[in-house]
C-alpha cells in the first residue's frame, strides 16, 4: 500500500485538446506522505483502460482512476472496475437521492447510471457535479474513482481522499492552513510560495475564480507569517485565510450591513450579475444589473453623456464612475459597481487587451474609479478576473477605502 497508481482517462486529453491537471496534483500529495508513484497514464474513452487495469490489480498498492464516470455509453469506468475486482455494478440509495436533488426533472434515462458502483464499495460525495466517485477493493489493493473535471476531481481528492488514505496507512492528520489568492496567476503564485523558508509544505489548485492554496509544516504562527509575506507582495485583499470565494466576502458585508448592490457591466458581459444572484437570497443585497455593451446602451439606459464618450471614451474612469452612477440611479441600490474594459482578442480604443476600469458609487459617498492592467488566458479569464477584482474593490469602497490606492498596489494581476 505504500505505492500508487494513476489512470487520467479522457480522449480530449490524448488529443491535446485539454491539459492533464491531476498528474502532478496526485503525484506531489501522495509522494509527500511517502508513497511511491509507480506509473500514471493517460488513456483514451475507449475501454483501454481494462488491459491496463487488470494489469495493475495484480500488484500491491492504491489505484487513482479519473475520468469516465459520466452517463454516456463511452464512460466504463465502473463496469471496469467492478469486472477487475470480480464484482456487480449496484444502485446506491445515496447517490439516486443526490442525483435526484441535484438534477430535478432531469433525473432518469442514462442519469441513473451515475448512481451505480461495484457491490462493497462505498461513494465519495462530489458537491460540483453528478457523478460521485468510489473507492474499495482488498486488502493489498486498493482502487479510488473520481470524475475527470478538475473542478470536479480537485476538491473531492484534497477533501476526501487524501484523508482516506491516511487512514488506510496509519498516517496522522498534518495541520494544514487553507487561504483563497484572488487574481495572482498560478504559475506566478507558486513561484511566491518558493520563498516559503525551511519546514513548510504547500499545495495549490486552481479554480475558476480563485486559487486555493494549502499550507503545512512548521506552527501556526509561522504558517501566517509566511502567507502574510507573500500577501505583502501581491497587494491587500488578494490572499485571505478560508474556503473563500470574492463574492463571499462582499456578500457577507452587505448582508451585515443590510445594504443592497447593483452593477453595470461591460466587458465582463453578466458574469459579476450572475455570480451576485446564484445563491438562494440574493435578493436580499443584489438590486439588479445593466449589461451595456454598446456605447448607445451606456448613453440610452445609464445616462452616459455622450460628450464624456467622446472626450475619453467607453474605456476610462470617467465612463466607468459615470456607469456607476447611472446604475445607482436605475435600480436605487445603496451600493453600485461598474466594469468596463478590453476583453480582447483585439485591442480597442487603442487599449490593450487587459486594460479594465471599474467605477463605484453610493447615495452618500464620493464616486471613485481606477484601471488596471490584467493579464490575459483569453476573454474567458479577464472576464472572470474583472468581476473578482469588483468585488474584492467593492467590499473595500463599502467600507470607506480609497479604492484607487488599493488597486494600485496590486501586482501581478
Amino acid at each position: 500500500m505504500t505505492e500508487a497508481s494513476l489512470i487520467v482517462i479522457g480522449t480530449e486529453l490524448t488529443r491535446g485538446i485539454i491539459q492533464d491537471k491531476h498528474t502532478q496534483l496526485v503525484s506531489r500529495e501522495l509522494t509527500r506522505l511517502g508513497i511511491h508513484m509507480r506509473s500514471s497514464v493517460v488513456l483514451p474513452d475507449d475501454g483501454s483502460v481494462d488491459a491496463v487495469l487488470s494489469s495493475l490489480v495484480k500488484r500491491k498498492g492504491i489505484i487513482i482512476v479519473t475520468g469516465g464516470l459520466g452517463p454516456t455509453q463511452d464512460d466504463l469506468t465502473r463496469s471496469i472496475i467492478a469486472k477487475a475486482f470480480s464484482r456487480k455494478l449496484v444502485e446506491d440509495p445515496e447517490s439516486v437521492e443526490f442525483l435526484k436533488k441535484r438534477l430535478g426533472e432531469r433525473f432518469g434515462g442514462s442519469n441513473i447510471k451515475q448512481a451505480y458502483i461495484p457491490e462493497g464499495f462505498d461513494t465519495i460525495p462530489n458537491e460540483n457535479g453528478t457523478a460521485p466517485g468510489f473507492y474499495g477493493g482488498t486488502e493489498e489493493v486498493k482502487v479510488i474513482a473520481l470524475p475527470g473535471p478538475p473542478r470536479e476531481m480537485e476538491p473531492m481528492f484534497t477533501t476526501y481522499v487524501l484523508p482516506l488514505i491516511r487512514k488506510w496507512l496509519d498516517i496522522p492528520e498534518e495541520e494544514r492552513d487553507e487561504y483563497s489568492s484572488f487574481i495572482t496567476g498560478e504559475s506566478k503564485l507558486e513561484d511566491l510560495c518558493e520563498l516559503f523558508g525551511p519546514g513548510l509544505d504547500w499545495g495549490t489548485r486552481f479554480q475558476d475564480y480563485r486559487i486555493s492554496l494549502y499550507v503545512s509544516g512548521g506552527s501556526k504562527e509561522v504558517r501566517d507569517r509566511a502567507v502574510q509575506g507573500i500577501s505583502g507582495e501581491v497587494g491587500k485583499y488578494r490572499i485571505v485565510e478560508g474556503n473563500l470565494e470574492a463574492i463571499d466576502i462582499l456578500r457577507k458585508t452587505l448582508l451585515e450591513r443590510n445594504m443592497t448592490i447593483s452593477c453595470a457591466e461591460s466587458c465582463s458581459g453578466g458574469v459579476a450579475s450572475d455570480l451576485l444572484s446564484e445563491k438562494p437570497g440574493s435578493s436580499r443585497y443584489f438590486s439588479g444589473s445593466v449589461v451595456s455593451y454598446s456605447p448607445e446602451v451606456k448613453m440610452r439606459v445609464l445616462g452616459v453623456p455622450e460628450t464624456l464618450i467622446s472626450e475619453y471614451g467607453t474605456i476610462s474612469v470617467e465612463c466607468a464612475k459615470a456607469m456607476a452612477e447611472g446604475v445607482l440611479k436605475a435600480t436605487g441600490s445603496d451600493v453600485a459597481f461598474s466594469i468596463t474594459g478590453v476583453a480582447g482578442p483585439d485591442e480597442s480604443e487603442g487599449k490593450k487587451v487587459g486594460t479594465v476600469a471599474f467605477g463605484f458609487a453610493s447615495g452618500n459617498g464620493e464616486t471613485q474609479g481606477v484601471m488596471v492592467k490584467l493579464s490575459t488566458w483569453g476573454r474567458l479569464s479577464i472576464r472572470r478576473r474583472a468581476s473578482v477584482a469588483a468585488f474584492l474593490l467593492a467590499n473595500s469602497y463599502i467600507n470607506g477605502e480609497d479604492v484607487e490606492s488599493i488597486a494600485k498596489e496590486w501586482k501581478w494581476i
